[in-house]
């Protein structure tokens, strides 16, 4: 629908056929508080509105709503305040994207009213919210236009250093509003959305929200957060949406829902950072911290750490789409082993089943006749191996009528339209996860697999459902986000049971509030190009800033440019790609042809150098990993993480930092040449050991394609593995060495590292 820039339209959606008989309604004064089982009451009257002319006016005489908003306070930095507009509020412990951590208890907060303000303290005396119910002085000298309908105008303390004031008069006029502070929409009588407004300031910067291909900061955009198949990683679709985001002003927001949400960061207004959420329940949660880090550790307190991930898994996944035979994996070994290029982990695609893409959850007895001994083969050789599935049934497949009889996919279902099937295949049914028989049933399937020695079960998909299916434990409109979440617990537990704590992970394309817990996540079909390069790594940055740990991608790309499935990467995309995939948290070749490093000859020893640096950095990067689900840091960061008062790092989306100590600046472009941002401090140049003060720009740093900008943080200490090895199984990490950068270092080529690995003068 064409935008119209009017609130009413852009963000209420008021211009559609079914909004005809929709009645708006507006947040007031409240016009009560009290204490209730700890918890701050405040009861909310709402005035129906009336529109004219695009213009909405409080409706005469009055039709008044009242609604309580629960206010509770947890721990010292986070404060949430629910408001049921005559929808359930669900228990936290029946809601699946809750993992609270045990550390972390409801407070007490005691209402005052002082001086025409309410003011909720916390058991400390701290003020933890401001409401004014007193009109803001104001002198009357003209009558032309009426004066302003009151409004819900508050302030938000989460901690001590944010104050988040709710945007109480974003008005041209009274009657020309850019974005309510609170209210709601009905249809047919019930609440059918609910909306709020925060005040954004001029400079205010925005990053999260899940995975979002844009630029690092998100002030003057608006987006959809509704999970769908994303086709690549240059749009504003998004596998990966989460209703989160942190400010620069040093907190966070959390809207704790499973719905639709229209997110519109400083855009339809200016002013403000405002929401409509497609339920009848909001439930923000203002999250302090005062850096991004805390900030979301305190996210992840209430959401669930990520799990950790095994040793094995930091080394290289080969894969292609697809692998077809017992006999064509076994001959890419041979080769990776012949070349010398390590490697851990083969993914077999869609080519492992009867029939290329009909997911059946068993083997081809022709193509792979006997998987149990074909997969310990595989594991004598230290190579695991990974399986493709979907969570969508076919009509003639093996189990279809078992899950059509047992409601194990929902009643109604029709074709599923799944925007990346790329085979000739139909999908006709979506195993329902809301369906506790149907959760049970699935694991089954992946638990046959996994006792054979199976290690690893790729949850493709898990983004579209069909909106008109019955499901069976809650609508549509509230399962399509939360699907992934269900889709991905399931497959994770059941990994977990087989395989035991930390010795499992899945592979993971879509998620929501709370997928962080299950790892590992992979950024989707990126083209085969440098934007296609681009967005995968905005997506990470981005996600990495929603509470997801570990984030891999397609190296180097999924889909051919310009044809789909038979246009190859070039050599410099290949190697470049690696590069960034080297200080990855996880490195996997998959596309559409061939990605072994043996199919490009004229890079293969480059390649063969930076595949054994990843690992040589495996000790590494398991520390940072064991770090990672312990605190609020991603292993890929964005820069703002450790510079969040630096303006320059809420801007920049094509560096990062591979954990504590390495800021990588991978290079997309043929020419070798691009700017580098250091931030302050002291820096060492990964391979020419040359120390570089920061704080400033290095303009048109020149990289040959053998080497990439890559800094270390002064008297870092890394841990390395100094010897050359074909996976991980042939560690002995007693043998693990470190590596002190400062000026005894002179260059990676005069390093412990230096014979095995001549990369750089």
């Amino acid at each position: 629908m064409k935008q119209k820039n009017r609130f009413i339209f852009d963000m209420l959606d008021q211009d559609s056929a079914d909004a005809q008989k929709d009645s708006i309604f507006r947040a007031g004064k409240p016009q009560a508080v009290r204490e209730e089982a700890g918890s701050a009451v405040v009861s909310v009257p709402f005035y129906k509105q009336e529109m004219k002319n695009m213009f909405l006016y409080p409706e005469q005489p009055a039709k008044v709503e009242v609604s309580d908003m629960v206010v509770r306070c947890y721990g010292d930095s986070i404060l949430r305040l629910t408001t049921s507009f005559g929808g359930t509020i669900p228990h936290d412990e029946d809601n699946p994207m809750f993992l609270w951590d045990k550390t972390l208890s409801q407070g007490t907060l005691c209402p005052e009213k002082i001086d025409g303000i309410w003011e909720l303290k916390d058991g400390n005396g701290k003020v933890k919210m401001q409401i004014r119910t007193k009109d803001v002085p104001r002198q009357i000298w003209s009558t032309l236009q009426p004066e302003p309908p009151e409004t819900f105008d508050a302030v938000v303390f989460p901690d001590d250093t944010a104050a988040v004031s709710f945007m109480a008069y974003d008005d041209f006029f009274p009657s020309q509003s850019e974005s309510y502070s609170l209210g709601y929409v009905k249809r047919d009588d019930k609440v059918d959305r609910c909306l709020y407004s925060l005040h954004a300031e001029q400079n205010e910067k925005f990053v999260g929200t899940g995975e979002r291909f844009s630029g690092m900061n998100l002030a003057g955009k608006t987006f959809v957060l509704e999970n769908t198949d994303g086709l690549g990683v240059n749009s504003r679709r998004s596998y990966k949406n989460v209703p989160f985001y942190i400010s620069s002003k040093g907190y966070g927001l959390l809207i704790m829902t499973s719905a639709h949400v229209r997110l519109s960061l400083s855009d339809i207004s200016t002013r403000a950072a405002q929401a409509l959420v497609e339920d009848d329940v909001l439930d923000l949660f203002f999250i302090g911290g005062g850096t991004a880090e805390r900030i979301l550790w305190n996210y992840r307190r209430l959401t669930g750490f990520p799990s950790d991930v095994p040793f094995w898994s930091y080394g290289t996944w080969m894969s292609r789409m697809s692998y077809f035979s017992a006999e064509e994996t076994r001959l890419v070994v041979k080769k990776m082993q012949e070349g010398k290029f390590p490697c851990d982990v083969i993914h077999i695609d869609t080519g492992w089943f009867k029939k290329d893409w009909k997911c059946e959850w068993e083997f081809n007895m022709e193509t792979f006749p006997d998987p149990r001994s074909y997969l310990k083969e595989m594991e004598d050789q230290g190579i695991k191996i990974s399986l493709w599935q979907l969570p969508c049934i076919a009509k003639d497949t093996v189990y279809y009528d078992i899950a059509n009889k047992n409601r194990y996919i929902a009643p109604k279902s029709e074709h599923v339209a799944l925007g990346s099937n790329f085979s000739a295949v139909e999908f006709d049914g979506n195993i329902d996860f809301s369906n506790p028989e149907a959760v049970l049933w699935y694991k089954g399937l992946l638990k046959n697999l996994l006792e054979m020695g199976v290690a690893v079960i790729k949850t493709d998909f898990g983004e579209v459902i069909e909106d008109n299916a019955d499901y069976f434990g809650m609508p549509y409109r509230k399962l399509q986000n939360l699907y992934a979440l269900l889709y991905q617990k399931a497959a994770y537990e059941i990994s977990r049971q087989v395989k035991g704590p930390n010795q499992c992970l899945i592979w993971a394309r879509a998620g929501w509030i709370g997928c962080q817990r299950y790892p590992v996540h992979w950024g989707g079909d990126s083209a085969c190009s440098w934007d296609g390069m681009a967005g995968s790594l905005r997506g990470g940055l981005h996600l990495g800033l929603s509470g997801f740990a570990f984030w891999s991608h397609d190296v180097p790309g999924f889909q051919g440019i310009p044809s789909f499935m038979n246009s190859r990467p070039s050599d410099e995309l290949y190697i470049r790609w690696t590069q960034m995939g080297v200080f990855s948290s996880h490195l996997r070749y998959h596309g559409t042809t061939p990605r072994e490093p043996y199919e490009y000859p004229a890079v293969a020893d480059i390649a063969r150098k930076w595949l054994n640096l990843r690992y040589a950095l495996i000790p590494y990067l398991a520390e940072q990993g064991n770090k990672a689900i312990k605190t609020g840091y991603p292993m890929v960061r964005a820069l703002l993480f450790d510079h969040f008062d630096d303006a320059m790092c809420w801007s920049i989306d094509d560096e990062f930092y591979c954990g504590d100590s390495f800021l990588v600046a991978p290079v997309m472009n043929a020419t070798g040449i691009r700017d580098v941002y250091l931030p302050s401090g002291n820096w060492i140049d990964f391979f020419s050991g040359e120390t570089v003060k920061g704080g400033h720009w290095l303009k048109n740093v020149v990289s040959p394609l053998e080497l990439c900008p890559v800094y270390v943080k002064k008297d870092s200490v890394i841990s390395v593995y100094p010897q050359i090895v074909q996976s991980t199984k042939e560690m002995d990490l007693s043998k693990v060495q470190e590596i002190r950068f400062d000026t005894t270092y002179k260059g990676l080529r005069f390093s412990i590292l230096g014979k095995s690995i001549p990369l750089g003068s």
